[in-house]
């Protein structure tokens, strides 16, 4: 199948009640991982792409492999960039072939982010290209993207519904109490928050930092309203966990594919699992 916006999965995602996950792909690896995931379970899914990895696998590499992968795969691919933090990366990857794409405004004012989301909407609309927009600013790191927990902020509900009221993003991304990377505890997610936007707009709503969520989190919030799950550092550990392990009982391996193979198994596994837990499995 040819890449799909964001916008193919949402009628059916609401009406059902399960979350779409996005898998972040970071190499050939990452990118067959998550594909033949998704075919195992019959699940559609994100692929998200991270300024970074633009940056470490080339615009015309990933958008090459990612359409490779979505023919492969027979289930609905979406190529969603990461966390665009700027007008021109948006258009570049749109111009490149990216079926999704967010703008992450979130670290300018209410105001700027409002507007700026808006100009991004109007382009990604003319040309079936589905947007995620943020509110709120989450903490953790990934990739270049870092925010320290203090500086972290909650989204404002009323902030959050007239964001989407004026910008008609098609899912919104709010800061609830996730964050990018592993936890040092337990997350203390916002469900009031979660359920009073879910309530009052028409787009699913987006929980970043899903990687260590405890799995009674992920199904609360997708049962007040979360539709799309960002998932990639569970995906990393896995791997590189797998690659150490095989090097440390074969020290004198040099062949990648001797280790990145079983890498891969890894990450599917990660991916597999999330795909059940949101619910997405058997839905493609």
């Amino acid at each position: 199948m040819p890449l799909v916006p964001m916008t193919a999965f949402t009628e059916d995602v609401k009406l059902h009640k399960y979350a779409v996950g996005q898998f972040n792909l970071n190499n050939l690896e990452f990118t067959q991982a998550i594909t033949e995931a998704a075919m195992e379970e019959k699940s559609p899914v994100i692929f998200g792409v991270s300024e970074g990895a633009l940056k470490y696998m080339g615009l015309d590499y990933t958008v090459a492999i990612a359409k490779v992968a979505a023919e492969r795969a027979g289930v609905p691919v979406a190529l969603h960039l990461d966390h665009g933090s700027n007008f021109d990366i948006v258009m570049k990857c749109i111009r490149a072939g990216f079926s999704s794409v967010m703008f992450d405004g979130s670290h300018h004012s209410f105001e700027d982010n409002l507007r700026l989301t808006k100009q991004v909407v109007e382009a990604a609309h003319a040309v079936g290209v589905s947007v995620e927009g943020e509110l709120g600013t989450i903490g953790g790191v990934e990739d270049d993207l870092s925010v320290d927990e203090e500086d972290a902020t909650l989204a404002n509900p009323e902030e959050a519904i007239r964001f989407w009221e004026e910008t008609k993003v098609d899912y919104l991304a709010i800061a609830v109490g996730t964050a990018h990377g592993m936890y040092k505890g337990v997350p203390k997610i916002r469900y009031d928050i979660i359920e009073k936007v879910a309530n009052n707009i028409g787009a699913p709503i987006v929980l970043h930092g899903g990687s260590g969520v405890p799995d009674e989190a992920i199904v609360e919030s997708i049962r007040l309203g979360v539709g799309k799950i960002n998932v990639n550092t569970e995906s990393q550990v896995a791997c590189t966990e797998t690659v150490r392990k095989v090097l440390a009982a074969k020290p004198n391996e040099i062949d990648p594919r001797k280790y990145l193979g079983p890498a891969r198994d890894a990450i599917k596994e990660v991916v597999k699992g999330k795909m059940r837990l949101f619910g997405s499995s058997n839905r493609a």
